[in-house]
């Protein structure tokens, strides 16, 4: 019996924008308050202490996949791509549809929780294993105050271990919540462990129907399939649940409330300057910048280089109705930081103006841009740490610290960093047309077209 980890990395993260962006979730945020450790690299640790790395996987999508790899020391192969979103319970189907084991034991776990005392957390796990080869356990977290977002579990509090869930409750108004705190229901922290065999068991038990589509991964058959949790899909329906119950602290993280919950329970301190103030909470990616409040009150303030948000308190839910306008009206920032990270690492934008457009690239050591030309923009290439390895056409030249070339348009080129640190440039374009679809590519190794 070997134990298999599977860590999902899809989630988007609409709701802690400016914070998050389509491109550049919050999974993979590193921020100075979290060690500059991302969630999803702290998630890989906690799977790490779970089972060896040949047997942890990843579920995500062509755009994440390579901060996946760069954030992880896990093997390409191990990272599964879903063509499309159809939520946990399909996502999971996909994954253990690859092995042939039935008796091998599943966890699933999402790459954006936090949690505390993982030695204890790890302990539950492996006191759960024998229970997961004939149930599906589902792993829940004691309240400690009311909150109408999560859902609740109903169990038989008895000294049965794992104990027998009775009924599942979803996302309940305040009174009802705290009428469930009352009655000890717990809190889902969508941590799942089963074998192969009792979850397509069960599956098949309690939703036949997809259960017959998901046996031939076709992308028709897929679809087909309805965005669907697992909690709909098989949790809500099968009578084969157990719960283990977490004593440990978990936080998901999902709205900026939760944050500011995370930071006054751990001390965290934000730094900017007051005058009259009180229950005022911000996040600051730009440190260069000071922000001062005078007579405001319960405000949430997320400041980054290209966005601000400013919210009264437990209103950032509605974060998603800015995001649609925002759609609406094409802005990059809904998908995009000033900083945009590629397979080789990224580029920032420093200046831009109608003619010409100034970033700073970064490559990674091993990494290489695409073969590629333009069509409408010329570049000129400055290094200012690093050496460079430049094909131009058929040639090939190596720029060291201070040196510059010039890439004249519709000239096929390549960047590539040979060596073992990181690669700098400031690349100025020029010309008509600036913007990121201006690329005819030639080669390249992350396949992209």
């Amino acid at each position: 019996m070997n134990l298999k980890v599977l860590i999902l990395a899809w989630w988007s993260g609409t709701r802690l924008w400016p914070l998050s962006r389509k491109n550049y979730p919050k999974q993979f945020i590193k921020l100075k308050e979290f060690d500059n450790i991302s969630f999803f690299e702290k998630c890989v640790k906690r799977a790490n202490k779970i089972t060896i790395k040949e047997n942890i996987f990843i579920i995500t999508n062509k755009d994440y996949k390579f901060h996946c790899m760069n954030q992880s020391n896990i093997d390409e192969k191990n990272i599964i791509i879903e063509n499309q979103a159809r939520n946990t319970l399909w996502a999971i189907c996909l994954w253990i549809e690859k092995w042939n084991d039935d008796d091998d034991i599943y966890i699933v776990l999402s790459s954006d929780h936090i949690i505390k005392n993982e030695e204890k957390f790890v302990e539950m796990i492996n006191h759960s294993i024998d229970s997961a080869k004939n149930s599906i356990i589902t792993f829940w977290i004691k309240p400690n105050k009311i909150h109408t977002w999560y859902w609740y579990i109903c169990f038989e509090n008895n000294w049965n271990f794992p104990h027998n869930v009775i009924s599942f409750k979803e996302k309940p108004d305040e009174e009802t919540a705290k009428s469930y705190i009352e009655k000890w229901y717990y809190w889902n922290a969508w941590i799942f462990m089963f074998s192969k065999k009792i979850f397509l068991y069960e599956l098949e038990k309690n939703n036949k129907e997809y259960f017959e589509l998901i046996k031939d991964w076709t992308s028709k058959n897929f679809e087909k399939l309805p965005n669907l949790s697992i909690d709909y899909g098989l949790l809500e329906k099968s009578n084969n649940i157990k719960i283990t119950p977490l004593d440990i602290y978990w936080n998901d993280l999902w709205w900026f409330e939760a944050f500011l919950e995370f930071f006054n329970e751990h001390n965290i301190i934000t730094e900017f300057s007051e005058v009259w103030w009180k229950n005022n909470f911000i996040i600051q990616t730009n440190k260069n910048k000071e922000i001062a409040f005078i007579w405001v009150d319960d405000l949430i303030v997320v400041d980054t280089n290209d966005a601000l948000l400013i919210s009264k308190r437990w209103e950032t839910s509605k974060v998603k109705n800015i995001l649609e306008i925002l759609k609406g009206k094409n802005k990059y920032q809904t998908d995009y930081w000033t900083t945009v990270y590629r397979p080789w690492w990224s580029y920032t934008i420093i200046d831009e103006w109608k003619w010409f457009k100034t970033k700073r690239l970064t490559v990674l050591p091993g990494k290489k841009l695409s073969s590629q030309l333009h069509h409408h923009r010329s570049e000129h290439w400055v290094v200012v740490s690093g050496t460079a390895k430049i094909s131009l056409n058929d040639k090939e030249i190596l720029l060291a610290k201070w040196e510059s070339t010039y890439i004249p348009i519709w000239t096929k080129h390549r960047l590539e960093n040979c060596w073992k640190i990181d690669l700098h440039l400031i690349e100025s374009q020029i010309w008509d047309y600036l913007e990121e679809d201006d690329i005819v590519r030639y080669e390249d190794e992350y396949g992209r077209k």
